[in-house]
């Protein structure tokens, strides 16, 4: 399997440069949040740190299931405590229905800006679907367990 679960290295120069942007905060409190996707894929597709961008190759298909993935729902913009050293963010979970397909895991990326990708999640096995809600579960929205955060 190549589908290696990590940020992807383009993201970090990215958010840097001020290139994504996740929610409204102090420098554009009047501009709306960038789409972010979610597209599946399975265990022949190569995605690891190196990845900076959306592509179809060996993305999934399936009855249910439409290339370039589903809309994410940002539910929690970027933040932090002042006892924490660590910035997180969050989605809400995601689901396919009535879908017939296999996946082994998922890019996130940022449809606004280019297709830039954002994270790579590896499933650990394939997961399956039969005529079935297909569900992508985010971890709780904490400093220690939001998929996306920065220590």
């Amino acid at each position: 399997m190549a589908l290696v679960q990590t940020l992807a290295t383009s993201f970090k120069v990215e958010i840097l440069d001020g290139i994504h942007n996740f929610g409204v905060g102090v420098v554009r409190a009047s501009t709306a949040a960038d789409t972010f996707k979610i597209a599946l894929y399975s265990t022949l597709a190569t995605l690891n740190a190196t990845t900076t961008a959306y592509s179809a190759t060996d993305e999934i298909t399936g009855t249910g299931y439409t290339a370039g993935g589903n809309t994410l729902v940002i539910s929690q913009v970027p933040t932090s405590t002042n006892t924490e050293t660590v910035a997180w963010l969050n989605f809400t979970d995601t689901s396919w229905s009535s879908a017939t397909f296999s996946a082994d895991g998922a890019l996130i990326y940022n449809s606004t800006q280019g297709n830039k990708a954002v994270a790579i999640l590896n499933f650990g096995n394939t997961k399956t679907a039969s005529n079935q809600t297909f569900t992508v579960t985010f971890p709780a929205s904490t400093s220690d367990a939001a998929i996306i955060r920065i220590t």
